[in-house]
């Protein structure tokens, strides 16, 4: 899955683009029942004016209708307190509220999928939807696609001063919190989740200065690692690990480096997390007769997580101030083994 993520993520730039043409869904899916936006009361005033990268969007009133076209810009909406009725799906999991970090906080509805990750946003399903506010932080949108959206609903895209996919988690959440007249919220949990890993660097001093990088594998002889800008390995920096400086240079503005078995050398660090769409590629990537010889596999410092069942691999990926307790308090005691 992952080793596409360089191109998903550089296609997603065209996310709402893909959709623009099309109307139906997907084949043999139907449109699920749109719940409104549940907003808590707040004395926020507004309106409100957030900056990104395409200016400052004004958001008149506090929203009811709100969709999400990045790929984790639910799960901060989510964790203030509002139910997006739109979302574009990374995991094809079904029902989409079924993540355990998130399933409480949909309490039983379920929004409409505008589109899969590769498919892009069905553009009319988005319009259908009638939203009042549009979030775009984690979607690489580009300037024509803000400016089509925008005569829709106000746009919020993603954070100034970042490459796309490369805004930290606090600024994503401080972001939301801003355009919901819940700034405060938003940097009360920051501070919940700074704490969290405070703790757990604490309760593992000899996790710093090691080093650490996430990793996946997408077919025999092909790899793919995470530079630290991207949310995977980003997580086990917060960790305290270090992501090395060669892969995060050679990746440049791209999430990651891919490469052949020839450079495995990239992954001969002190932690190496592999995350894999199943556990198929775990016997394939062990038996490969290059990584056979790194000292991270000979000496077990490696970990194999999955995308899905159970969902850490997710977790890590979205790296939300909603996932990431669950991360923490699976990755953690995992690592430690």
């Amino acid at each position: 899955m992952s080793k596409r993520l360089s191109t998903v993520l550089a296609a997603l730039a065209l996310t709402v683009a893909a959709g623009c043409g099309t109307s139906s869904p997907p084949a043999g899916t139907a449109p699920a029942p749109a719940p409104s936006s549940s907003a808590p009361p707040s004395g926020a005033a507004f309106p409100v004016k957030v900056e990104h990268i395409y200016g400052t969007t004004e958001i008149a009133k506090r929203p009811e209708r709100i969709v999400t076209i990045g790929l984790s810009d639910h799960e901060p909406v989510l964790a203030l307190g509002f139910k997006p009725v739109g979302v574009v799906d990374w995991f094809q999991r079904s029902p989409f509220t079924d993540w355990p970090w998130a399933k409480d906080k949909w309490g039983g509805t379920e929004p409409t999928v505008l589109g899969l990750r590769e498919d892009g946003v069905k553009f009319e399903k988005l319009v259908a939807l009638k939203p009042d506010l549009i979030f775009a932080m984690y979607s690489g949108i580009q300037k024509e696609h803000y400016d089509k959206l925008s005569k829709i609903a106000p746009v919020v895209a993603q954070p100034k001063g970042y490459d796309p996919y490369a805004a930290p988690w606090p600024v994503m959440t401080l972001l939301a919190g801003q355009a919901l007249g819940e700034s405060a919220k938003a940097e009360q949990l920051i501070t919940g989740i700074k704490d969290k890993f405070a703790q757990a660097r604490e309760a593992n001093p000899q996790w710093k200065g090691l080093s650490a990088v996430a990793a996946d594998s997408f077919k025999a002889g092909q790899y793919f690692a995470f530079q630290q800008g991207d949310p995977k390995s980003a997580f086990l920096a917060e960790l305290g690990f270090t992501v090395p400086e060669g892969i995060n240079k050679e990746a440049g503005k791209l999430n990651g480096v891919e490469f052949g078995s020839e450079r495995m050398d990239l992954l001969e660090v002190d932690r190496l997390v592999w995350l894999t769409t199943g556990k198929e590629p775990w016997e394939r990537i062990k038996n490969d007769s290059v990584y056979k010889e790194l000292k991270v596999a000979k000496q077990g410092r490696d970990l194999f997580l999955t995308y899905q069942d159970p969902p850490i691999g997710a977790a890590l990926s979205f790296n939300t101030v909603l996932s990431i307790p669950y991360a923490i308090d699976q990755v953690v005691p995992l690592i430690k083994k």
